[in-house]
């Protein structure tokens, strides 16, 4: 992801402008800076591969009441109270309300920013490089905040998930090669078989039916590690079944997967889909990693205990990993936005006027107001894998 301002006559003059001994003036030149890269910068987070924009945007005013009524949302079967995951505060503990079925939720929304200052010397000079890359920074930097305030969310309304069963915990299943000490962890196709029809019997029809769209329906987002991404890529060249099947020169237990897909795994080593599932290669997963930590606290907060690989032994952090899979037909991620008056987007940048004279430094300041909500945690599913 990267920002970029073309070297034109009219931009270089811009940037010159910001630099001036005139204070009028180099302030008009960088609040017209702020206002051209303020979309700009907002376009770049809203369509970044991440986490975080796994959630369907819904805009409102600053002076709005907003509220989502809740039963368009639900099946018209349900029982006559529904849970909702939210968060208060940007980085808070998400926790959950009960709500009426035919009701309105209300919520509140927090903001996140950035601030981010360069020398003046920089702009005087026509660095167009210099203030490209500050935007860019800001741009990540609220990037991650939104990543973690959303992951957060997201696994404590799966962990909490009550499946086809009623009990928590039950759209977490295990990984059916095994893993941890003594066993081969392997992410193979039963597993991803075995996530396409538990989220197929999670995510049935407000009648209980066939929902709208048949087999199209159901998991459409796995978010792994760039481990289980090896694992993907490995059936290219490892029988899909066990990898260890032909070590005594035996072939018996050993499955090759057909030519065509393994032809297309060599092709496609990015692997931006599998199955017909877009694959999320998300690096904060995986052993030891910082959302599979993130999620080891949700779930002894909760008193959960899923099952490891193979349902051998329980979830260990230290030897087990979390794959999430989202169905992102349902619309059951919800990211409230406020767009302020006379703003043409959701993510404001302003000029930051906290530095005097003898700094010799130009400032910005961008700022983002938003929520994050799961509404039917039956949209989520997850597979524990061993490392």
């Amino acid at each position: 992801m990267k920002i970029t301002i073309k070297r034109t006559e009219d931009q270089l003059a811009l940037i010159r402008a910001m630099g001036s001994n005139n204070r009028e003036e180099a302030y008009e030149a960088q609040a017209a800076v702020a206002e051209l890269l303020g979309p700009v910068v907002s376009e770049v987070i809203n369509n970044a591969p991440t986490i975080a924009n796994l959630y369907s945007t819904i805009s409102y005013g600053e002076d709005d009441n907003p509220s989502l009524p809740l039963d368009l949302f639900y099946d018209i079967t349900d029982e006559d109270y529904i849970e909702v995951y939210s968060q208060q505060v940007a980085g808070g503990l998400p926790y959950s309300q009960v709500f009426p079925a035919h009701n309105e939720l209300k919520f509140t929304t927090y903001t996140l920013d950035s601030a981010l200052a360069f020398d003046r010397k920089y702009v005087r000079k026509a660095r167009l490089d210099v203030v490209s890359k500050t935007f860019t920074r800001m741009a990540q930097e609220v990037m991650l905040k939104q990543t973690k305030t959303a992951f957060n969310v997201l696994a404590t309304a799966l962990a909490k998930g009550t499946g086809t069963s009623g009990s928590a915990g039950d759209q977490i299943i295990s990984a059916v090669a095994g893993g941890g000490a003594g066993k081969t962890g392997r992410f193979v196709l039963a597993d991803l078989n075995n996530l396409i029809t538990k989220s197929k019997r999670i995510n049935s029809s407000f009648s209980g039916g066939t929902p709208v769209g048949g087999v199209k329906s159901g998991l459409t987002d796995l978010l792994v590690s760039p481990e289980m991404v090896e694992e993907l890529r490995g059936m290219a060249y490892n029988p899909i079944n066990d990898k260890n099947a032909p070590a005594g020169g035996t072939v018996a237990d050993g499955q090759l997967a057909p030519e065509a897909l393994r032809q297309e795994l060599y092709s496609a080593a990015g692997l931006p889909s599998f199955y017909g599932i877009n694959i999320m290669e998300i690096n904060e997963m995986g052993v030891n990693q910082r959302y599979n930590k993130l999620f080891d606290a949700i779930l002894t907060s909760e008193g959960l205990t899923p099952d490891g690989p193979a349902g051998t032994d329980n979830w260990t952090q230290t030897t087990d990993e979390i794959l999430i899979g989202v169905d992102r037909s349902k619309d059951a991620l919800i990211r409230p936005t406020v767009v302020g008056e006379g703003s043409p987007s959701e993510f404001q940048v302003l000029v930051d006027d906290q530095f005097s004279v003898r700094q010799n430094k130009i400032g910005y300041y961008g700022k983002v107001e938003e929520g994050r909500i799961c509404i039917n945690n039956k949209a989520l599913i997850g597979l524990v894998a061993g490392a």
